[in-house]
């Protein structure tokens, strides 16, 4: 049986999320893309023991992660039953549900009461829970009311099937609007999920953060090293090794094109200079744009120790942060 490191709280520092009295770890889990029928059993165990072992409190998943949809989930529930269990009290398991999912009207894309409820009912089931710490809508759907959607959430709260809300790929807009929609109905929103990086400012452009932070509310970033980009090893070009290599059209699609190849060189540099890794580097970036959390997901161990080595590491400076944006944005 699994026995976690005593000194695992000595470890890692947490932040209040938004004005709610939950606090989540500052490098949470995610178990997006490389904890599914992909990998290998034994070492996405490894990583989340050791997360864990490291105060790693917080792992995040979804109803469509996989590559199949609820792969994620059932790995996840295997490792929880063999070893986590009885430390249950001690983690922040949070799930989602908006993507397609299963055949016909009420599995695909949407935010209706019917695919809400059966969704988490199976993610329960999957993960063998009595209830998620938060559930999170996953995308913003406008054929659904969000009237429909924040009663829905309301009900799975009084059900004891979520203990805190949160949503996912949201602007500021529809978030003000379904903030307003929870108010109502007095569900204890606390928390938004969203892509951020330093080659990702898209939630401060839509109002996104400005809405977060004037409504108080938690951030917590996903792809904070845009899909491995922001990494030492993208320094000389698209590795051979990497997911992304040859694939002409997607990189187009993200924006990978010589002139972030040669901003992200130049943010190595930066980040030599600092004596720490970019990776590292991307994720103090994000400490010091305030979010409450930065959602690390990781194919190795030894990924998943040089992105916590990132709280070690000096704060950036106004002046860095300066260049950094001088890099990218200029």
């Amino acid at each position: 049986m699994f026995t976690p490191d005593e000194k695992r709280y000595e470890k890692m520092q947490y932040n209040y999320c938004g004005d709610s009295g939950l606090q989540l770890p500052k490098i949470s889990l995610g178990l997006w893309q490389n904890f599914g029928c992909n990998a290998d059993y034994d070492k996405i165990k490894d990583i989340i023991l050791t997360a864990f072992d490291m105060g790693i409190t917080h792992f995040d998943l979804a109803n469509n992660y996989g590559p199949e949809p609820g792969d994620a989930e059932r790995n996840f529930g295997k490792i929880f039953a063999q070893n986590l269990k009885p430390y249950r009290d001690e983690l922040i398991i949070s799930t989602k549900a908006g993507y397609e999912m299963w055949d016909g009207p009420y599995g695909g894309r949407g935010g209706t009461r019917k695919y809400l409820i059966s969704s988490l009912n199976q993610s329960l089931e999957r993960m063998g829970l009595e209830y998620v710490d938060i559930f999170y809508h996953h995308c913003m759907t406008p054929e659904t009311p969000l009237y429909e959607t924040a009663l829905c959430m309301s009900d799975i709260i009084r059900q004891g099937k979520a203990l805190y809300v949160g949503i996912s790929n949201y602007d500021g807009k529809t978030m003000h609007r379904m903030n307003h929609r929870f108010e109502d109905f007095n569900v204890p929103f606390i928390i938004n999920q969203n892509r951020y990086s330093i080659l990702d400012r898209t939630i401060e452009e839509n109002g996104l953060k400005k809405q977060s932070i004037k409504k108080k509310k938690g951030i917590i970033a996903f792809s904070p090293l845009a899909q491995g980009r922001l990494s030492n090893k993208f320094a000389n070009g698209i590795p051979k090794d990497s997911r992304l290599f040859g694939r002409e059209d997607y990189c187009k699609g993200i924006g990978l094109d010589e002139k972030q190849l040669s901003q992200i060189k130049a943010l190595c540099k930066l980040a030599d200079e600092r004596g720490e890794t970019l990776s590292q580097m991307a994720i103090n970036w994000l400490f010091a744009k305030g979010v409450t959390s930065v959602l690390v997901g990781v194919r190795t161990k030894a990924q998943l120790l040089e992105n916590l080595d990132a709280l070690n590491k000096t704060p950036l400076s106004e002046e860095e942060l300066k260049m950094i944006d001088k890099i990218v944005c200029d």
